[in-house]
């Protein structure tokens, strides 16, 4: 326990105690914090499904859903660098606690206001707070590995928490679909109003070291201080880090937003379904996309000793070539059934490449980063990777609605670009393997 705090503190510390052994990773707070990772997930993943659907369903608008998904994104930007710095301040247990109850509370508030106030402010409010909240705590569970588990488990332990997420993400959009299309929207969002409820008791009894650090003369010169520091580690000590995030904020905001917006748009108002089946399909293609992911973590675990850094850029060329056959498809097939099942095909395989990549990444920035920084480096991290993607959706809402019978556009333009973007993420890689 004294190497978790002192990481924790900022110290750089070696296990000197020989007659340790070698640790477990699945010790007791580690797996609470998993087990709150599966309930929450899971209700974050339904709610997030279910409420853009339900706009798409009424308006059949892919600008409006794309305007909503895109504003939704600016509250995480805005809070992960907060997050960040918050979870190296504050014991990570008290910020997961809070922001479960507090999410609960928003879904709450969103039933009780549903029937009486514009539903399209009311749902992009929600799904702003909603989003806001995953991009303050997700640093949090991020900066808790390297406190709960050993340096030899770093990527073991990213694994386990990307097997969650995606698991989570199969499931909940999943049967979060059949329910949505079997009963409405409001049994979906009570049950994620128990799931977030459920995970927050929970995490009362996850016991997270902590040391408290020194303030720097009020909480704006603190922010200012901590995310000035983080961006000078990135940019001076570990500029590769800095060239990578670059790298994905062009592939969110030409691959991921494309996807984000393609897949609930071409189901439910393209391809040739009657509303409640397409509504189900749409459920089990963001199931696919997330058992492309819990794929992904389960082969990261298993492949750990084997993943090359200076190979890390093949995963992400993988993911931009296997876009392309769902573009083509939507050119050469009219058939919504044949569509569908390529489709669903091609997320599933970019989810797994692209899942790999980050467990790789995320796991590297962990071994290479301070204690002290860690939570801020994530953050900023994540912040920067997320940019791009509100500005995505919203091109590709716009793009998809220009484009009404000719949808295999879009998705070739996002292949071709993304591919370009890949090819130099992959020198990137090679380059600094051979310093």
């Amino acid at each position: 326990m004294e190497k978790n705090v002192n990481r924790e503190s900022g110290g750089q510390v070696k296990d000197s105690e020989a007659g340790n052994g070698k640790q477990k990773l699945f010790k007791r707070d580690f797996t609470l914090v998993v087990i709150g990772q599966v309930i929450s997930l899971f209700g974050n993943a339904a709610v997030r499904f279910a409420l853009p659907l339900y706009l798409l369903n009424l308006t059949g608008s892919s600008a409006l859903y794309g305007a909503v998904t895109a504003c939704a994104f600016i509250p995480s930007i805005l809070l992960s660098p907060v997050g960040g710095i918050v979870a190296d301040r504050v014991n990570k247990r008290n910020i997961m606690v809070i922001l479960d109850f507090f999410t609960a509370g928003v879904i709450l508030t969103f039933l009780v206001l549903m029937d009486s106030v514009n539903l399209v402010v009311l749902l992009t409010a929600a799904l702003m707070l909603l989003y806001g909240i995953a991009g303050a705590y997700q640093p949090s569970v991020q900066a808790s590995i390297p406190v709960l588990t050993d340096e030899e488990h770093f990527m073991a332990a990213n694994s386990v928490i990307n097997i969650v997420s995606s698991f989570a993400g199969l499931t909940g959009p999943v049967l979060g679909g059949v329910l949505y299309s079997a009963f409405g929207l409001k049994p979906v969002l009570w049950v994620c109003t128990a799931c977030f409820t459920l995970s927050a008791v929970m995490e009362i009894f996850i016991r997270i070291p902590f040391r408290k650090q020194d303030s720097r003369g009020g909480i704006w010169n603190t922010v200012k201080a901590d995310f000035g520091q983080s961006i000078g580690f990135i940019r001076k000590e570990k500029p590769v880090i800095g060239k990578v995030l670059l790298a994905v904020c062009g592939i969110n905001l030409f691959l991921s937003a494309m996807i984000v917006v393609a897949l609930p748009y071409l189901i439910t108002e393209v391809l040739d379904f009657e509303p409640a089946q397409a509504n189900r399909l749409c459920g089990f293609a963001q199931g696919a996309l997330a058992a492309g992911g819990l794929t992904g973590g389960i082969c990261a675990g298993i492949f750990s000793a084997r993943l090359s850094l200076r190979k890390a850029g093949n995963l992400i060329i993988a993911c931009a070539l296997w876009v392309l056959p769902m573009g083509v498809a939507l050119f050469f097939f009219p058939s919504g059934k044949i569509n569908y099942i390529i489709i669903i095909i091609c997320c599933f395989i970019v989810m797994l490449f692209s899942t790999v990549f980050s467990v790789q990444m995320m796991a590297f920035v962990q071994r290479e980063t301070p204690g002290n920084l860690i939570g801020k480096v994530i953050a900023v991290i994540m912040t920067g990777s997320m940019c791009a993607q509100p500005f995505g959706n919203a091109l590709y809402g716009i793009f998809f609605e220009a484009c009404r019978g000719a949808e295999y556009l879009p998705v070739l333009f996002s292949g071709v670009v993304s591919l370009g973007i890949a090819m130099g993420t992959r020198r990137v890689f090679r380059n600094f393997a051979r310093g």
